[in-house]
């Protein structure tokens, strides 16, 4: 029996071309909206975008999720989710519009007024959305939802924000682009996915739903706090025009791991929760899944650290230069971010949801009280204890997930020693673009030699040497590259696919 079925590696791989669109599409659109409208605009969208997401989480509360992790599901299961999906994304949007005005108090930032009521409609827009868009990935049907991603994002953003800001709307054409991208995913989650719209307020199984849902609530906010202190404090310690510099850089690090966890999170927890009475196969799963991170996402990150200086002068232009340091520090935290949110589907399907909250609250009250203390320093400090945050959460969701399944760490050293010894040898590549003569007067030419070279030696090591990246490693790629199995030693070793 296989730990990655065959309906999860479809699907996994359908994710991966529709987030390689959207984030093909999302460097476009933010490399041009960000020399056209400068770090000052940014900052109020991100001001915007810290309540928003706090919104999202109290008008979603679990009730759509609850459709993705029940092993059954009724007709009346889906009515009660869509009808208390409205009625709390209806109140979110409600207390964010009358609460802007004090919120852009405390920002000391009264142009944030408007941004934040405007963002308050995308709660109702995302809650109406919740129990489509969680139908269609319970049956791992990523093409259609990966495609709705890609299509909302095109007419939001090429569509309208690009357009707007080039006729001086300033932050108005990132609000639109948000509730335009938002309405559409709407329109075309219920089309692809249809489910019946008739209120029920209470059923059988309400008292389930509510627990759950609180459950998920909860963690909600504890993930909300964890993922936007470094901006609430900062937002208030620092003027706008930092903020945006800052959220510059957060947003570009987190652009892959947001696309990628969107899915694959939902992956690991809608095929978890089919087999979450089989603990031995959803341990060899999450192995494979933290060995793939370190052994080969950690030398990404690392590489992209070391060209992040590049990365910004290509995608933002000069007027972002100091947004390079912070990117550089917060790539190096990201596949921190990508174990912790791949940790968290082993523990909601072993029914120890509750503990994503509560193991993560003292993560929350030392990262709130180092952010507090050290923020003010500037946007660099800050993001070195995001980083810390990452590494914190990481750790803890880690441990325990692997508990869960029972997994002992002697199992992953072995990789975990393999990204590291990889992050060194990509040191040379990162570096190599600096040391030609033309690499700091044109950074393309630069990052081009440096991505070449890292490329060339990963292809080498991949043909070459397998065994340093691992039986479990590699056991992933062929899965997903079925071609490599071919030349690799471990290409025997796989056991016969079964069907999901």
């Amino acid at each position: 029996m296989t730990s990655i079925g065959k309906a999860s590696v479809k699907a996994v791989k359908w994710s991966a071309l529709t987030t390689l669109g959207r984030f093909a599409l999302q460097l476009i659109a933010q490399s041009v909206l960000a020399r056209i409208l400068g770090p000052e605009n940014y900052g109020l969208f991100g001001i915007g975008m810290v309540v928003y997401t706090f919104g999202n989480f109290f008008s979603s509360f679990g009730f759509g999720r609850n459709l993705l992790q029940k092993p059954e599901i009724s007709q009346q299961d889906i009515r009660f989710a869509f009808t208390w999906q409205l009625i709390t994304g209806g109140l979110a949007t409600v207390i964010i519009y009358l609460a802007a005005g004090l919120i852009a108090e405390y920002f000391q930032e009264p142009r944030a007024l408007p941004v934040i009521q405007w963002l308050s409609l995308a709660c109702l827009l995302n809650a109406a959305t919740a129990p489509a868009n969680n139908l269609l990935q319970r049956d791992l049907n990523f093409r259609i939802t990966g495609l709705i991603q890609v299509i909302s994002y095109a007419i939001g953003y090429l569509g309208f924000a690009i357009p707007l800001a080039l006729n001086g709307f300033g932050v108005a054409a990132l609000v639109t682009a948000w509730l335009v991208q938002a309405a559409v995913t709407f329109i075309a989650s219920y089309w692809a996915q249809p489910h019946p719209v008739k209120p029920l307020f209470w059923f059988a199984d309400a008292k389930h739903a509510f627990g759950y849902g609180g459950t998920v609530f909860f963690t909600n906010i504890i993930n909300w706090l964890l993922n936007n202190l470094d901006r609430v404090v900062i937002g208030r310690l620092l003027n706008t025009q930092a903020f945006g510099l800052y959220s510059a850089g957060y947003n570009l690090a987190t652009m892959p791991n947001t696309l990628l966890l969107g899915t694959l999170q939902t992956t690991f927890l809608a095929s978890g929760a089919k087999v979450q009475h089989d603990k031995q196969r959803l341990a060899d799963s999450f192995l494979q899944v933290l060995a793939s991170i370190w052994v080969l996402l950690l030398p990404v990150f690392v590489f992209l650290a070391l060209v992040s200086e590049d990365l910004v002068a290509i995608l933002y232009g000069p007027k972002w230069k100091e947004t390079a340091s912070v990117l550089a520090i917060l790539f190096l935290g990201m596949p921190a971010f990508i174990a912790w949110g791949l940790s968290t589907p082993i523990l909601w399907n072993t029914g120890r949801g509750k503990y994503e909250s509560l193991l993560q609250i003292p993560v929350l009250i030392l990262g709130a009280a180092a952010l507090v203390m050290y923020a003010g320093d500037g946007i660099n400090t800050a993001a070195l204890v995001t980083s810390s945050i990452l590494a914190g959460r990481a750790l803890v969701m880690t441990h325990a997930a692997m508990r869960a399944v029972g997994l002992a760490y002697r199992r992953l050293l072995p990789s975990i020693l393999r990204g590291l010894l990889l992050s060194i040898v990509v040191i040379g590549p990162g570096l190599l673009g600096k040391q030609l003569p033309v690499g700091y007067a044109y950074p393309w030419i630069s990052l081009a030699v440096s991505s070449v070279a890292a490329i060339g030696l990963l292809v080498l090591i991949i043909r070459f040497l397998p065994q340093l990246l691992g039986q479990q490693t590699m056991q992933m790629l062929i899965r997903f590259m079925p071609s490599l199995g071919h030349s690799s030693p471990f290409g025997s070793k796989l056991p016969v696919a079964a069907h999901d």
